[in-house]
């Protein structure tokens, strides 16, 4: 046996090992920390508020697990569906995303709370519409850029074809209303035109545009303008509409370097509203201090690199899809983490949306989940498809 035969041999068996995981071992132990720390939290947080208000205080905890549990094998399932299903599904995926948006707004079909109407009822359990659309958008573009990746990279008329798409998605998630989760939307699209290729000026213009018509939003309705200039100063009216951030910085400045211990925090006991939910990044500084925050911070940075490094991989060998795919994950996740954090620390205005894969909240914890799923399929391909080219040079 030469050398070059046991060079491919031995590159033949290291490939094997890697199919054989069937995973990006980086991407699925960060996901799966960020989880288990989010169930840890969920549980700590949510003691004394999930006692009052059903008389079990593990409630919220078990709610969560329930979800974490449907999220791992809603994620193991799409490891075994393959991406040209999802590619060539672009105008199934569209109508999905139109009529769930719609449903949600029908009286009787969808369910209100906390003054919105985000929730699709099914039985004891509400789905929120808007985490769905996020995921079936970053499929929707993804297929779309790689059918018209030409168009978007010459044409001015390639990129306003999905906007108007966009524009639909985000009228019908303002009348719900949900401003959080349209600017997460409007930044998906961005990113993705952004790295699909897009010209710069056309992709400033689209920028500019979009930022413009967001505030003009944020400003023409009173409770979202209150949002905005509480932020700037919550100590102005800290018992009224800076209440909630004003308690999460102290919550935060109590933490100190290595918190006031697991289940020690004093802000979550009927101080902080929502503590377990959109805010439970203010009681891990607290309990967990400068420490727990950092270790937080390094998880989702290291799960973000993985989906944009899966990216260009599978990008090199020719598979724009999943590419495409990774990347708005990738986005989606490190934007939502950023502003949720941001939220939480008086540097961003209150915009109601969860930190991926550690808040409270059954629709985000399933959906993000699938989306990491997703990314695992990417990578599955993509080591198929090496192995096999493999194969062909080992047999030539």
């Amino acid at each position: 046996m030469n050398f070059s035969e046991q060079a491919t041999r031995s590159t033949q068996s290291s490939l094997d090992m890697k199919l054989y995981h069937h995973c990006d071992v980086t991407l699925v132990i960060s996901a799966l920390f960020l989880l288990a720390v989010g169930l840890v939290m969920v549980a700590s947080s949510s003691v004394e508020i999930a006692d009052r208000a059903t008389g079990d205080p593990l409630y919220y905890f078990k709610r969560q697990a329930i979800f974490a549990v449907l999220g791992v094998l809603a994620a193991l399932l799409l490891t075994k569906i393959r991406l040209a299903y999802w590619e060539n599904s672009g105008i199934a995926l569209l109508f999905l995303m139109i009529t769930l948006l719609v449903l949600v707004l029908v009286p009787g079909v969808g369910r209100t709370a906390y003054g919105s109407t985000r929730w699709l009822a099914l039985g004891p359990l509400g789905i929120q519409v808007s985490e769905v659309v996020k995921l079936l958008l970053v499929l929707y573009l993804a297929g779309y850029m790689v059918k018209h990746g030409r168009q978007i990279v010459e044409s001015f008329t390639g990129i306003v074809k999905p906007m108007l798409v966009l524009i639909v998605l985000l009228t019908l998630l303002l009348l719900e209303p949900d401003f959080g989760a349209a600017i997460v939307l409007l930044a998906i699209t961005l990113g993705m035109f952004c790295l699909a290729g897009a010209k710069i000026w056309n992709f400033i213009f689209l920028l500019f545009a979009s930022a413009v018509s967001m505030a003009a939003v944020a400003v023409s309705s009173p409770y979202r303008l209150e949002r905005l200039t509480a932020f700037l100063n919550p100590w102005s009216d800290p018992f009224g509409s800076g209440f909630q951030l004003t308690q999460s910085l102290i919550a935060i400045g109590s933490g100190s370097w290595t918190g006031l211990g697991l289940g020690a925090s004093v802000q979550k006991l009927f101080y902080l509203p929502k503590a377990h939910n959109d805010f439970v990044f203010a009681v891990i500084a607290e309990e967990l201090g400068l420490v727990g925050v950092t270790m937080i911070l390094l998880l989702f940075m290291v799960l973000v690199y993985r989906c944009f490094a899966i990216g260009r991989w599978v990008e090199k060998k020719g598979m724009k899809f999943g590419a495409q795919v990774c990347y708005g994950i990738g986005i989606w996740i490190g934007l939502q983490a950023f502003i949720n954090i941001g939220v939480n620390m008086g540097v961003l205005p209150t915009k109601g949306l969860t930190l991926p894969l550690v808040s409270a909240g059954g629709s985000s914890l399933l959906v993000v989940c699938m989306a990491i799923g997703l990314v695992t399929r990417v990578y599955i391909e993509g080591i198929a498809d090496r192995t096999s080219n493999l194969q062909e040079f080992s047999e030539e």
